[in-house]
């Protein structure tokens, strides 16, 4: 069986999942730090929140069609 190395992509996604995971952080906080230090973090943030809403989105679309039959 081949062990498929996971992805640059998969590594910062897991990364990005587990911090915000983290009940004691303040993510009120590290949006202020996010939106006052980088313009460039804090669009690409936004272009990664919205690629995952579409991908949420389109999957609650896929299951709802598929339960309807």
């Amino acid at each position: 069986m081949r062990h498929i190395k996971p992805t640059k992509e998969l590594r910062v996604a897991k990364t990005m999942s587990d911090l915000v995971n983290d009940l004691t952080l303040d993510l009120d906080q590290v949006g202020i730090y996010i939106a006052t230090n980088n313009g460039i973090s804090y669009r690409r943030i936004q272009e990664v929140a919205e690629s995952a809403k579409h991908e949420k989105e389109q999957a609650w679309k896929d299951n709802d069609e598929y339960n309807l039959y």
